[in-house]
């Protein structure tokens, strides 16, 4: 795929979606943080319908710390895998308050350092609280990436480091959230609606491959 064709696809992108953002809800860096630790192999709305009962009661290190596991899962028991989560989270906000003074590290390495965050959960949180134009690929933007072929690569790693070379600098903010809701809307994965895709004459996916 060519830089002209991609950049199209990223004008319409834009014009589909002008200010694209997680569907997580959030206020603050800790909060999304913490949202984007629990949304591992969860769904969004999943997430959103726990953290709509903790956030109110805790937001911060210290109230999650006053909670202890035991009452953070009492918060977190309707997300898969919810028993590790509460772990990571607790050693997360020990950690968040012995190194960083309660707050959000603006850097990737620390990021990384923390219980439960990987690079994905990094680049989220430095792309969304912070602005930076990471690109965090998770299932929807490894399939979006190959099948329409703006960035294809094996694993995830690929597609992120591919991404970063070809997506002009102009998109590279709000690349990864279009790609996302593209996945999560249009481009779905058992039968993609190419009918009704805004990128379907771009897109280079086999036409004898698209559903009719």
């Amino acid at each position: 795929m060519n830089r002209e064709k991609r950049t199209e696809i990223f004008r319409r992108l834009r014009a589909q979606r002008p200010h694209p953002t997680t569907e997580l809800n959030y206020d603050t860096p800790f909060e999304l943080l913490v949202a984007v630790v629990l949304s591992a192999q969860a769904t969004d709305v999943g997430v959103n319908k726990a953290t709509d009962r903790l956030f109110p009661v805790a937001n911060t290190p210290e109230a999650i710390l006053a909670l202890g596991v035991d009452g953070l899962k009492e918060y977190i028991k309707t997300i898969g895998l919810f028993n590790s989560k509460a772990n990571n989270v607790i050693k997360l906000c020990e950690q968040l308050l012995a190194f960083h003074g309660g707050e959000v590290p603006r850097d990737r390495a620390a990021l990384e350092a923390l219980p439960g965050v990987g690079r994905k959960t990094a680049n989220v949180v430095l792309n969304t609280a912070f602005g930076e134009p990471t690109i965090a690929v998770d299932t929807h933007i490894f399939r979006v990436s190959n099948r329409t072929r703006i960035a294809p690569g094996k694993n995830v790693n690929e597609v992120e480091q591919r991404l970063l070379r070809v997506v002009p600098e102009e998109f590279k903010r709000d690349c990864h959230h279009w790609l996302i809701l593209h996945g999560r809307y249009t481009c779905v994965a058992r039968k993609p609606k190419c009918g009704e895709c805004i990128i379907a004459d771009l897109c280079e996916f086999p036409r004898s491959q698209r559903p009719t």
